[in-house]
């Protein structure tokens, strides 16, 4: 569920007058910006180099479809130097997990960067983590918006914002369940109104909205 919820956020974006380029490994993302610029990796020409060479050409959004190895650190550069709003998936179990895996990936790059900038790096570029997930029976769903929150000490502070809870198993072998807020009102809200997003009254309050 990775690329399709990725495909659904970059249909908001092709509402905007913005400069998007997105790097994949196969043609899967979907944009119909006009000012979306799409580059593939070759075998001689990987995820990194484009990354690289695209921070040169001022883009305002750099999507990238899958990140596996030291690319992280690069998309962790660019998200520091100004391309806000740009996104990448990457497998984890839980937003938790996220954290750990791109630290693995950051170290793939040898940068030679201590934990505590690396983890520096991710609390600096990284505002939110949604995480997908394919249940029993076949149902996917958005099991967790997550924002990171900072750093307290050398550990990377989270906070959950919507979690999906699973109630059962129905008939069908299907899993179902609710999605809570969890009445955190996040950080990053303010950063979205100064953006013009102007959400609803009550959005983050404290409740429970079922789902079949």
């Amino acid at each position: 569920g990775k690329t399709t919820l990725t495909n659904a956020l970059l249909g908001r974006l092709a509402m905007l007058n913005e400069r998007i380029m997105t790097i994949e490994d196969v043609a899967e993302l979907e944009c119909a910006s006009p000012n979306r610029e799409a580059f593939y990796t070759r075998p001689d020409f990987g995820t990194r180099e484009i990354v690289r060479v695209l921070m040169r050409a001022r883009p305002d959004r750099i999507i990238i479809g899958e990140v596996r190895s030291g690319e992280a650190f690069d998309m962790l550069q660019a998200m520091n130097t100004g391309h806000d709003g740009s996104m990448t998936t990457v497998h984890a179990n839980n937003p938790r997990d996220a954290i750990s895996r791109i630290e693995t990936l950051v170290n793939m790059s040898g940068c030679d960067l201590p934990l505590s900038a690396v983890r520096k790096q991710i609390a600096s570029a990284v505002q939110l983590i949604i995480q997908a997930n394919r249940l029993q029976g076949g149902p996917r769903k958005v099991t967790y918006i997550t924002e990171v929150v900072g750093m307290e000490g050398e550990t990377i502070v989270m906070q959950d914002i919507f979690r999906f809870v699973q109630d059962g198993i129905n008939e069908q072998g299907k899993a179902f369940g609710h999605f809570e807020s969890t009445g955190v009102r996040p950080k990053c809200i303010e950063h979205l109104e100064a953006g013009g997003v102007r959400l609803p009254n009550g959005l983050f309050a404290q409740r429970i909205m079922r789902t079949p």
